[in-house]
Formats: C-alpha cells, sequence, structure tokens
C-alpha cells in the first residue's frame, strides 16, 4: 500500500482525501496549517493520519513528506514551490493543481534531472480540459484554432454578478488580474485577461467566455508552429466580465487585491449546487477537408456516499487523483516533468477516477 500525502484540508483536499482514503489502495496522511482542518478529517476518516503542518517551513514539510510515494498539494498556489523543492530533497512524486504560470515554471525547473514526476496543473483547468483538447485534436492537419473554455458556475446564480465562490477567491482574483498565454498567428503571445469577450452556447445555454490566466497548462508552448490559434476562456453567465471589469479597473481593486478577496468572502456567499461547463474546439483538416471537432460536458454537483460534492469538488479531485493512480499504476513516466497534452484520453476516462468525467 503506498503512502500519500496530501497536503491543505480546504473544499479541493477534503474530496481529494475522500476519493483516495476509501478506494483501499492509499495510506492517506493529511496536513494542513488550521488544526480544526486535520480534526475534521481524522474523525470522519478513522484511517486517515492528520497533523498540522507549516507550509512556508522546509523542517515543518519534510517531517511530513517523509517515506512518501507522491506528495498531492491542494495548498495555496504561493506554497507549491517549497513544496515541489522538498518533494524533490525527499524523493516523493508531486502532484499539484495551480494555475499560476510562475508557480509552475518553478516546479518545471525542479523537475529537470529529478528522479521523481513532477505533475502540477492536473486538475481541471489545466489539467483535464488539455487532455479532451488533444483528443479533440487527434487526426487533424493545419490546425488553425483550438479553443478551450472551463467555467465553474452557479446552477441558480441570484446577484448581479450571477456568480457564487466555488473555489479558491485567491485563485479567481489570480486568474482574472494575470496576463494569458495563447498562441496567435503560430505564435506563443502573452494576453491580457478579461479580453476578446465571446457568446457560446452549450446544451441550449448562452454563456460569455473572456481570457483568463493559467488554464491553458502547457499547451500553448506544445503547440507553438503547430497550430494558428490556441487559446483558454473562462466561462461565465452574460454580463459578469463587464461588472468584474468595473470592479478591477474603474475601481481600482486590481492594485489591492487582498481587499477584493476580502470583499468577495464577505459578500458573495458560496455554494454546492454549481455545474462545470466544459467547452473544447479544434478546427484543422481531415482528409484535406476543413473540419471542426467539438467536447462538450456539463457537470452538476452529485450526491454519493452520503454526502453531497460540488461539480468543482468533483472534477477537480477526479483530474488529480486519476494522475496519481494512473501513475501508481505505471501507465504514466515516474521521473521528470508531465505535460497534460501526454495522458491518453481513454486511460483517463477509464482511470476509477477519471470516470467521474465520463
Amino acid at each position: 500500500m503506498k503512502n500519500l500525502v496530501i497536503l491543505g484540508a480546504g473544499k479541493i483536499g477534503r474530496m481529494v482525501t475522500h476519493l483516495l482514503a476509501t478506494c483501499g489502495d492509499y495510506s492517506v496522511r493529511v496536513g494542513d496549517v488550521a488544526q480544526g482542518a486535520v480534526d475534521h478529517l481524522s474523525k470522519k476518516y478513522p484511517q486517515v493520519k492528520g497533523q498540522v503542518v507549516d507550509f512556508a517551513s522546509a523542517q515543518s514539510l519534510d517531517t511530513m513528506l517523509k517515506g512518501a510515494f507522491g506528495v498531492v498539494s491542494c495548498a495555496p498556489y504561493r506554497c507549491n514551490p517549497l513544496i515541489a523543492e522538498r518533494a524533490k530533497a525527499n524523493g516523493v512524486h508531486y502532484f499539484d493543481l495551480t494555475e499560476d504560470v510562475e508557480v509552475t515554471n518553478q516546479v518545471k525547473k525542479l523537475a529537470d534531472g529529478s528522479k521523481t514526476l513532477f505533475a502540477p496543473q492536473c486538475g481541471l483547468a489545466p489539467g483535464f480540459i488539455t487532455i479532451a483538447a488533444t483528443h479533440v485534436m487527434k487526426g487533424l492537419t493545419d490546425l488553425t484554432d483550438v479553443r478551450l473554455r472551463v467555467g465553474a458556475l452557479p446552477r441558480y446564480p441570484s446577484n448581479r454578478l450571477q456568480y457564487n465562490l466555488t473555489w479558491s477567491t485567491d485563485g479567481l482574483i489570480n486568474e482574472y488580474c494575470n496576463p494569458c498565454e495563447a498562441v496567435q498567428n503560430g505564435e506563443f503571445v502573452m494576453v491580457p485577461p478579461m479580453e476578446q469577450v465571446e457568446r457560446l452556447t452549450v446544451d441550449g445555454v448562452e454563456y460569455e467566455a473572456f481570457n483568463t490566466s493559467g488554464g491553458l497548462g502547457t499547451l500553448g508552448i506544445t503547440l507553438k508552429g503547430k497550430a494558428k490559434n490556441v487559446n483558454y476562456k473562462t466561462i461565465r453567465y452574460p454580463g459578469h466580465c463587464e461588472l468584474m471589469k468595473f470592479l478591477l479597473h474603474d475601481l481600482g481593486m486590481r492594485e489591492h487585491k487582498d481587499e477584493l478577496g476580502a470583499i468577495f468572502d464577505r459578500a458573495i456567499p458560496a455554494t454546492q449546487q454549481d455545474q462545470i461547463v466544459i467547452f473544447v474546439s479544434a478546427t484543422g483538416k481531415l482528409a484535406g477537408k476543413l473540419t471542426e471537432r467539438t467536447y462538450a460536458k456539463t457537470i452538476y454537483h452529485q450526491t454519493f456516499d452520503g454526502e453531497t460534492w460540488s461539480g468543482i469538488q468533483v472534477t477537480t479531485a477526479a483530474g488529480i487523483t486519476a494522475i496519481v493512480d494512473m501513475v501508481a499504476q505505471g501507465q504514466l513516466p515516474t521521473a521528470g516533468f508531465l505535460k497534460m497534452e501526454t495522458v491518453d484520453y481513454g486511460a483517463f476516462l477509464q482511470n476509477r477516477f477519471g470516470k467521474y468525467y465520463a
């Protein structure tokens, strides 16, 4: 039985713990900065060992990681560079969910010459969205446009933003404010967030989508010079982007992210009743004819094992646990840097955790 360490016992960490601790194949240890969060999981899952960990302390992390097969970071993205560094020092496989580009670049440097695997960005977006995009592109030549779109949305919006908090507030603001990677006319470029607003319809519902940071993962670099245009956008209900731009630009909240985060946490309710909207399309030539292929899916909050889990919990946790499971089963490399576009779509969906996308 392989020993796994889960760092972070928040919304996603709890779901990851549930999946890995109840499957019967892993011995799970959970670490968090809050004693209450650790105690909650240890009480709910008697087989799980929990302890308080200082994510900013190499010594504290080393104690937690000793003897582990892998570490799954569900900690705030700012903590990941040190966690990845200590994973390498302790010979532990590393997995995270970060959408932050700079953090991923630091993790990629640590992967150079590593005898263990570094797999950042393996949740939903970045993560599964890249696997789906690679599947849609398969067999197409002369790629012109590859579009990746994901939204975590409330099923029953009731405020002007038409939005409820479903995941990390820091992560939300980060992706709304940071430059976005893309490919334009075959060249890898950075484009501004909250721009290039478009409308799209999935299952008869109209949405808007706009540039946000991090969701493309490494796919932009991989497709540089191979596709004309590649981009990632976040899906929201129509009107959301304009109101967010008012807050970020007109009111200057982009320069006061902590204050904006506090306002969001205080004023915007969280919800478990959400839906994850996934849309991928690729346009190229098939047998010499211009062809577009599309993948679209909506995944809702679910109740299983007697508990209700939000869609963002299910999809994010399913993404990272499937990758962990595939590494443990020898289906993926065990050293170096893992790009999500190298993960086989069919094998992912056949995995006991990846099946939640099927």
